[in-house]
């Protein structure tokens, strides 16, 4: 295909021509991304201080299967199949004339069409498309060029990258052997349906706009599942292949006023409430305890189940175990118990689920505006049979899990999300601050034994849960982080007497404290009911 040139500027006729879109699909093209930067970008705390009166926004995406007659299972196929040549040529268009994508707003899109489109004032253009599909609707050939774009703007990035490490590489005197990345070989995008490729929807139904292969066509079909929320703001849909069905996702969006940085809740706000939580892979999997800012423990809930799910997932991790035995051998690149392993990973999503609603529902029924919790480290299973490891290792993804969907659901209702150390959230009592004693029931209570449920504190007599005692711990970390604390001095020199006192004093003991000789953290120690290290992932504020 040729490169042609063509003028950057915008002719005269662009500006009086007549447009077959509404506005508010235009609107609904700018913004969409947006939408979602401006969502994360408050999320993870890169506002300032004059974006904190701006609205705030939630999105999440509906997922609906479709019940359709089996003779028009083909039409499906045969629009994906049209859309992703239609992308593919779009695509070429742009790498034919990659100043396209240094146009700004709608520039790379009307630049695109007048070189593809026939219309009474451009009837000549460059590239026609009608080539590769003539009397394509509008609104198909906006959302392929939207996806082109994409895809160009993502390779053109790779590419980049690319040339900046070989360029470090060869600086250095390095060999640089990656290699360079390659534009899309084949397409497979999902079809988004802009404003009139779908209409008439309802709870149960839909009517979508579908290429048969010879003709577009009107095709009423059936939805099953969830239902669209009633205060959420819908906007396009996609059909989406998920195996030999097909599914209609559809983005929808919350707007609502921002509740506040951490910072400005904590500091700013007297009657603030924060619900902490602590993530288990015993019984209770989720233990939550909701805080006032000067540290009272107004309620607190153990959501339990942990033990029923373990139990679950260890017979069926068995079954798969003795069926490999049996088989022996396993074809390269096929999958084995399928069915067990769907049971497995859906009892841990609905798991994940059923628990992050109930830690949102929680703090929302006692006006938290804030939910904390630790920061998850990587776990490595111990050693034992195969459904042993791998059952223990699942539990620990379960809480990272549980974690991730509190967040958008915390953020959803107005409830921002963030993290803390968990170094000695699980040793040191809630009230005191003093070594804890864990142990078992029926056991002295002396020592530590981790997993343990229960402890006690021998210098203030607390007596209670393990885990309640580190969600208490949790919020009060939380808290002291915004406590305005003067400057620690720092630690005199061997053999160099302190400015002050004149003596050589460490801090530690200036403070009347012992000097601290634990490790920072636990390690793998902790077992169950614990948690030390960092995840990444979560908003840090």
């Amino acid at each position: 295909m040729p490169s042609p040139t063509f003028p950057i500027s915008r002719p005269s006729w662009e500006k009086t021509r007549n447009r077959r879109v509404s506005s508010h699909v235009n609107s609904e093209l700018d913004t969409s991304l947006s939408t979602r930067y401006s969502t994360f970008k408050y999320m993870f705390g890169a506002y300032s201080e004059d974006d904190t009166t701006r609205m705030s926004h939630a999105t999440k995406t509906i997922r609906q299967q479709l019940n359709y007659r089996p003779e028009i299972a083909g039409w499906f196929d045969e629009t994906k199949t049209l859309f992703n040549q239609v992308v593919a040529f779009y695509f070429e268009v742009i790498e034919a004339n990659p100043e396209v994508l240094n146009l700004d707003g709608n520039g790379p899109r009307d630049t695109l069409e007048r070189l593809t489109h026939r219309t009474k004032t451009n009837p000549n253009p460059t590239m026609p498309l009608a080539a590769i599909a003539d009397n394509l609707p509008a609104l198909m050939r906006r959302t392929a060029i939207q996806t082109a774009l994409g895809a160009a703007h993502a390779f053109h990035s790779n590419l980049a990258r690319w040339h900046k490490e070989k360029e470090q590489a060869l600086v250095k005197g390095k060999q640089f052997k990656k290699r360079p990345p390659a534009p899309p070989g084949r397409w497979n995008k999902s079809v988004t349906l802009y404003a009139g490729m779908w209409k008439q929807r309802t709870v149960t139904g839909i009517l979508l706009k579908l290429w048969t292969g010879t003709s577009w066509c009107w095709v009423k079909v059936r939805i099953e599942g969830r239902g669209l929320p009633e205060d959420w703001e819908v906007k396009s849909p996609q059909l989406v292949q998920h195996g030999k069905r097909w599914w209609l996702h559809t983005f929808v969006e919350k707007n609502f006023s921002s509740p506040g940085k951490v910072e400005e809740q904590v500091t700013g706000t007297p009657e603030v409430r924060v619900c902490s939580v602590k993530l288990s892979v015993s019984e209770a999997l989720a233990v939550c305890t909701i805080q006032a800012r000067e540290g009272t423990a107004l309620a607190t809930r153990f959501i339990g189940g942990g033990r029923c799910l373990n139990g679950l997932r260890k017979s069926l991790l068995g079954r798969v175990a003795r069926r490999r035995a049996d088989t022996g051998v396993i074809a390269f690149g096929e999958a084995d118990n399928a069915y067990l392993w769907a049971r497995v990973r859906d009892l841990d999503e609905h798991m994940a689920h059923q628990v992050s609603r109930r830690i949102v529902e929680f703090a929302q029924a006692n006006n938290a505006s804030v939910l904390v919790f630790e920061h998850l480290p990587p776990r490595h299973p111990k050693k034992g049979t195969y459904s042993t490891r791998q059952n223990e290792k699942r539990a620990h993804w379960l809480r990272s899990r549980i974690s991730r969907y509190s967040q958008y659901k915390a953020w959803e209702e107005g409830i921002v999300t963030c993290v803390v150390s968990p170094r000695d959230t699980s040793w040191e009592c809630a009230r005191c601050h003093a070594r804890l004693a864990r142990y078992s029931e029926g056991r002295v209570a002396s020592g530590y034994t981790p997993g343990a449920p229960l402890v006690f504190c021998a210098s203030c007599g607390m007596r209670g849960n393990a885990d309640r005692n580190t969600s208490l711990n949790i919020g009060q970390k939380l808290f002291a982080r915004y406590q305005q604390q003067e400057k620690p001095q720092a630690r005199p020199l061997a053999g160099r007497l302190s400015k002050e006192r004149g003596v050589p004093f460490p801090q530690a003991a200036e403070s009347g404290e012992r000097p601290r000789t634990e490790p920072a953290g636990h390690g793998e120690g902790d077992g169950h009911g614990t948690a030390q290290g960092r995840r990444h992932g979560v908003a840090r504020l």
